[in-house]
């Protein structure tokens, strides 16, 4: 038995199906030793040789008793032999044997009776060491214990990856039984999780011996089909104490209440986000159009699929917004945006149109009540009443709409429209969180738009001023061509007091006049009038400019106001100019055949100083010459020097073969921007042959 080879003669390869193994008997080292009827050993393993210290040879042929057993337990050992022998009922139990070296130990021993093929009796005996054995034993009860009882889950899958062992945890969150489990693989128990990357984690595993150590897993199982749930799941591969593979296991912790915990901090940081996002983003123009685009955009994606921004047509005619509660209400379309292509789009009242809505409509009913309406689940009823029609309600459902909230703008206490927002690709529907931040949102937008449409109207107030104080059409004078410009602040500033005339005088002179009131609005506007008017009286005396810019300094200092102006009598009959300035920058003179120059004038300073006395110039214009009068709005920028701005003047006006109408667009086009803060004026004069 000592030198027995189970697989057949040694050299050769074991039978087809079988492999070497190892495990338990190994750890546990268990000794066969055979005795004969007389208690003589015939039989001894490696295992005996290694627990009680004596070789096969040693021990072959000897009384066992004698051998192991101390003098004192001889009687007894003697008496246990008798009755397995006797009876044949087997006999199990520690008891302290007589090791080779002296000492005495502890081993377990399961002893039975043999009988072979002629009759005789033996007695075999299996030991092994009583400390290992017990030491063995609480080690598997507390790991079955530690199994069974653990909260973590815990799953054995063979090399095939498939279930070998769940234990109740795992069982409990997956929600299937531990039997349903075994022999089945993880895409047959858990269809609804990544299969994929789970195997492919598991396989890696398998292969390296690289453990994997708290990867997320989000999902749904059977035990929750409808929510989805978090993992924290780490694998390693299992290997007997010969190094053999013999599958992988996997530690399952439910993080969920974690994950749901930092899926709402991170909607609350996004929330955050959003609103600070929309706070730099919404508002940045005075503009009622800009801003509800800005309102939509900052909404698409982070907070929906679709947005669109509606304002009362009441609104945008500065009439007061009401909605009686049994009448439709008419909405201007400002705003409308989505995440990617849909028909939702089609769907939706296109920009600058102007649509009815019916009383039963949330939109309308969502303006007259001032507060705003959520349907988390869209059905076909509620569709209805999303929409301006059935044709755009049908529109919607292809488009996949399932959930929907309209919040109101509302701006010092009136109602001015809504925000309207969906969902079709995102699949969660909207909860009263949306709601709140919808309405953040849409009460920051009402009000830049409210801002936008009361600055809207007061600077059409003062543009209207403005050019009924200005001459539609310059008159031709005698012997003088001329052409002119104005041209209002952009959108994002107010209107200026920026003026020009053109003044006949006796004995066919003209008086040019270009002059800037400083400041902005209705003010500058209505002084620009009275200047302009005063001037136009005092050139009637066929005064001195130099008399005509000191008195209406008197005037401009009477309405604490400041102006700069650029006063020139032009008389055809002796081919000169005269001119004055207070304070304002220098014309352009463009001789025949010569490059445009800045003209080298007295500046002055500007109107309403008082007690400064101006100066005056005279210089020559002959017929083909020209004289360029303009504001400061035309060449003064925040972003460039006034003398780069001027040699940019310079250069533009550098073409003299253009027709005065052309110069005068050329200028504008090329000096000018839309989003410009000051309005300007232009005059160009040239006199005839």
């Amino acid at each position: 038995m000592s030198t027995a080879d189970p697989f057949g003669s040694a050299g050769k390869p074991p039978l087809p199906g079988l492999s070497p193994r190892s495990g338990l008997l190994d750890l546990l080292s268990v000794a066969a030793v055979v005795l004969d009827a007389e208690g003589r050993i015939v039989l001894w393993s490696p295992q005996a040789e290694t627990l009680f210290g004596y070789s096969a040879q040693e021990a072959l042929g000897q009384f066992a008793g004698r051998l192991l057993v101390h003098e004192r337990h001889l009687d007894l050992v003697i008496r246990l032999f008798t009755e397995v022998m006797g009876t044949g009922q087997s006999w199990a139990g520690a008891f302290p044997v007589r090791h080779k070296d002296g000492s005495t130990r502890l081993v377990e021993f399961r002893n039975m009776r043999l009988l072979d093929d002629r009759g005789d009796y033996y007695a075999l005996g299996i030991a092994t060491d009583e400390a290992v054995l017990r030491r063995v034993e609480r080690d598997v009860a507390l790991s079955t214990r530690l199994v069974s009882q653990s909260p973590i889950g815990l799953g054995v899958l063979d090399t095939e990856l498939r279930y070998l062992a769940v234990n109740p945890a795992l069982e409990r969150m997956n929600g299937v039984p531990a039997a349903e489990h075994l022999g089945r693989s993880v895409r047959e128990v858990l269809p609804f999780l990544d299969v994929p990357a789970i195997e492919s984690a598991l396989r890696q595993v398998l292969a390296s011996g690289d453990p994997l150590l708290d990867a997320d897993v989000v999902g749904r199982t059977p035990a929750d089909p409808d929510h989805d749930h978090a993992w924290s799941v780490s694998y390693y591969r299992l290997e007997d104490p010969g190094g053999r593979v013999l599958g992988v296991a996997a530690l399952v912790i439910d993080t969920t209440d974690r994950h749901r915990a930092d899926e709402v901090a991170a909607r609350a940081r996004n929330r955050l986000a959003l609103i600070a996002d929309g706070s730099a983003r919404i508002g940045t123009t005075l503009e009622v159009e800009r801003t509800a685009r800005e309102l939509a955009e900052v909404a698409v994606p982070q907070l929906a699929d679709v947005a669109a921004v509606d304002v009362l047509d009441a609104v945008l005619g500065d009439r007061r917004p009401t909605v009686p509660s049994d009448r439709p209400a008419l909405f201007r379309a400002l705003a409308v945006q989505a995440a990617y292509p849909t028909e939702a789009i089609r769907a939706a009242d296109p920009v600058g149109h102007l649509s009815r809505y019916g009383a039963d409509r949330l939109v309308t009913e969502c303006v007259r009540t001032g507060r705003p309406i959520l349907v988390r689940h869209v059905g076909e009823g509620d569709l209805l009443r999303i929409a301006r029609d059935p044709e755009a309600a049908a529109l919607l459902a292809r488009a996949g709409i399932h959930t929907f909230l309209t919040t109101p703008l509302i701006a010092r206490g009136e109602v001015l429209g809504a925000l309207g927002l969906t969902r079709a690709r995102n699949p969660e529907p909207f909860d009263e969180d949306d709601l709140t931040l919808a309405g953040e949102l849409a009460d920051r937008a009402a009000v830049c738009i409210d801002n936008a449409r009361l600055y809207q109207s007061l600077r059409n107030t003062a543009v209207t001023l403005q050019r009924s104080l200005l001459p539609d059409r310059p008159p031709q004078q005698p012997g003088l061509e001329i052409a002119t410009r104005y041209q209002p602040a952009g959108t994002t500033s107010e209107v200026g007091g920026d003026w020009f005339d053109v003044i006949a005088l006796m004995g066919d002179k003209t008086a040019l006049v270009v002059g800037d009131v400083m400041g902005s609005g209705i003010d500058a506007a209505t002084t620009m009038g009275r200047l302009r008017t005063a001037t136009s009286t005092l050139a009637d005396l066929d005064i001195p400019p130099t008399d005509v810019l000191r008195h209406i300094d008197k005037i401009t200092a009477g309405l604490q106001q400041y102006a700069t102006c650029a006063y020139t009598v032009y008389d055809p009959h002796e081919a000169a100019c005269r001119i004055a300035v207070a304070g304002h920058l220098p014309p352009v003179l463009i001789r025949t055949g010569r490059p445009p120059e800045l003209l080298d004038l007295p500046t002055g300073v500007p109107l309403g100083v008082g007690g400064v006395p101006f100066e005056d110039t005279t210089f020559e214009l002959r017929p083909g010459d020209q004289l360029v009068l303009y504001t400061d709005g035309l060449v003064e920028t925040r972003h460039h020097t006034i003398d780069e701005r001027l040699g940019h003047l310079l250069h533009l006006l550098d073409s003299p073969d253009r027709s005065l109408e052309e110069t005068c667009d050329r200028l504008l086009d090329a000096l000018r921007d839309p989003e410009d803060h000051d309005d300007v004026a232009v005059l160009i004069a040239r006199p005839r042959p």
